[in-house]
């Protein structure tokens, strides 16, 4: 999987200098963060909606669509993947509780 997010994040990275009438990542870039935010919103509540219904097909197409409008605006941002990895990395082993309460520090 690593690799497939690694090459995800290449091509995204290539659409910033792409034409926004013929790429779609481009056309979200142009049209700035508001856009972009906005479609993670759109797809996490069809992330919601395909788990309530529980068809396991439609939750893992729609968790694709998440995590790719997320990786868009990490790439939008400048943040690589790798900082994500790290800070997981980092939590990696503590109990959700010991995570939560290291953030409120």
């Amino acid at each position: 999987m690593d690799d497939v997010l690694r090459k995800l994040e290449a091509v995204l990275e290539q659409r910033k200098s792409a034409n926004a009438d013929e790429s779609y990542v481009s056309s979200l870039y142009t049209k700035g963060l508001d856009e972009i935010l906005k479609k993670i919103g759109e797809e996490s509540a069809e992330v919601i909606m395909a788990s309530k219904d529980g068809n396991q097909d439609k939750i893992v197409h729609e968790v694709a669509d998440l995590w790719f409008h997320t990786l868009v605006l990490l790439r939008h941002k400048d943040i690589e993947i790798d900082k994500i990895q790290q800070e997981l990395s980092k939590r990696f082993g503590l109990s959700g509780l010991e995570e939560k309460a290291n953030r409120n520090n």
